[in-house]
């Protein structure tokens, strides 16, 4: 194991011999570490995507009849990462901007000690970034697989809680205060919502919107096209058939049924709609889960204490303060909420890279893609937890529908009085009452009941009624019920 040499204050430590300087193991991004995406997306899984695509293009162009079907099962038995080094090919890639090349050399190595007669056929036509971007979205899908199940958990999580709360009172705040009565019922339903949206766009992205790439070196498929066509009177075994004059069309059939991906209209190169599209998705599922998030971290606040994470040994500690038990899960989830968008318009912005392919614009996408992936995908592996475990506290939420003595329901009686004192009158009468009650200390209804205007107007027991919050959630419950849809379990 490589050791670091202690340097003074205020200077970098100096590194020892063969000491591994690269690896991303998580240390600031906890919201993601231990995840299933986290695997899913390190640099092991994206060499295999890239190797997988290698593959998978070796077996499309035997299939149409240009490479030797001997050769396709060569380069496909050979396309395992674990034949590569990783570090190696991340390093050779400061010479050429992008890992492909080395890859290919590599590739090319691994296959020839294997089959002889194979090496050829690897990477034929192809192009640096027809590899890496097909690569890139075999990745997107195995991790939206991942994050949309998460998701899918989530939402029949809060579909419980929404339904077990339904009539469940609490306060409503609007600008951080107390403003009418809902239920926390009908809270919940909101977020399982988001939730649910989130999860229907990126299935869409999943189901049609990751394709294939396969352009060649400036979007012309003509390196395809030429080896198709290529006698190659010089090899040792008989060359493979031309492509027909539908070859193309065929051959980008063939690739992305052999990927599982989408087949695209036109080579993508420098039409990024897919990596924009993702990136959108994916902010907008990050940003569901941290509205949740936000809510629980106010919800679980000392002074208010109407809900709290589950429990778990050391989960929540504290370096200086043993009595704190932080909302953790809504924590890390938040953090990746606020990432992911910012990161996300880094790859709407590279929509507008120059000519058949960005010199700079293309390399950019790479990391934040796979930083919006692996973030919204630890997010919503927490996000299960958390909503699967929330802790709800019905007598808080009563307790605090108390602390502003009855004028959480203000706008009730003012309506109620409108039409026995006229709208401005009633709203001037409430507006007095409540400048009382914050300036006397006394409750609504003490103040009211004391107003010579209201004498003979509304009685003792209506007034009892018109001032219990839970008695004005108004469509609370109905709308809980639609949002639901009968799928509460």
């Amino acid at each position: 194991m490589s050791e670091r040499t202690p340097d003074p204050v205020g200077e970098a430590p100096t590194e020892t011999a063969g000491a591994d300087t690269g690896s991303d193991v998580g240390l600031l991004s906890p919201v993601r570490v231990g995840t299933p995406v986290e695997s899913a997306v390190g640099d092991h899984a994206w060499l295999q995507a890239m190797l997988d695509a290698e593959a998978a293009l070796a077996r499309a162009q035997a299939s149409v009849g240009t490479v030797p079907g001997w050769a396709a099962q060569a380069v496909t038995a050979a396309a395992r990462a674990e034949r590569l080094d990783v570090r190696a090919l991340a390093l050779e890639a400061r010479e050429t901007a992008n890992p492909v090349v080395g890859l290919v050399k590599a590739f090319t190595a691994v296959v020839a000690q294997d089959s002889p007669n194979a090496a050829e056929y690897v990477h034929r036509g192809s192009t640096s970034q027809d590899i890496l971007d097909t690569g890139a979205m075999l990745v997107a899908r195995r991790a939206l697989l991942l994050i949309t199940a998460d998701l899918r958990r989530t939402a029949a999580a809060l579909a419980r809680t929404a339904q077990t709360h339904r009539d469940t009172p609490m306060a409503g705040r609007t600008l951080g205060l107390h403003a009418v009565p809902t239920t926390f019922g009908l809270k919940a339903a909101g977020w399982r919502q988001l939730v649910l949206e989130a999860a229907e766009r990126l299935e869409r992205v999943l189901h049609g919107g990751l394709p294939v790439s396969l352009g060649g070196a400036a979007g012309t498929m003509a390196g395809y096209l030429q080896y198709a066509g290529d006698a190659q009177s010089s090899a040792p075994l008989p060359a493979p058939s031309p492509l027909p004059p539908a070859g193309p069309a065929r051959l980008v059939d063939a690739f992305a049924a052999e990927t599982g991906l989408a087949r695209p209209v036109l080579p993508w190169h420098a039409l990024r709609t897919p990596v924009a599209d993702l990136g959108a998705a994916l902010a907008h599922a990050a940003g569901a889960l941290g509205k949740i998030a936000a809510d629980v971290q106010v919800l679980t606040r000392t002074e208010i204490a109407e809900a709290g994470e589950p429990a778990g040994t050391g989960r929540g500690a504290s370096s200086a303060m043993p009595h704190k038990r932080n909302p953790v899960l809504a924590t890390l989830i938040r953090s990746a909420a606020l990432q992911v968008p910012a990161l996300a318009a880094v790859l709407v912005q590279c929509l507008s890279g120059e000519d058949e392919r960005s010199a700079g614009a293309w390399h950019a996408e790479w990391q934040p893609l796979r930083e919006c992936l692996r973030l919204t995908g630890g997010a919503a592996h927490t996000a299960v937890e958390l909503a699967d475990g929330l802790v709800v506290h019905p007598e808080q939420m009563r307790a605090n529908l108390g602390l502003t003595g009855g004028l959480i329901v203000s706008e009730r009686i003012a309506a109620v009085l409108a039409p026995r004192l006229g709208k401005v009158a009633a709203r001037e009468l409430l507006t007095r009452a409540s400048a009382r009650v914050y300036d006397s200390g006394e409750t609504l209804g003490e103040v009211l009941a004391a107003l010579p205007e209201l004498r003979g107007v509304v009685g003792d027991e209506e007034l009892a009624r018109l001032l219990d919050p839970g008695g004005y959630t108004g469509a609370a419950g109905p709308l809980v019920d639609r949002a639901l849809g009968g799928d509460a379990g």
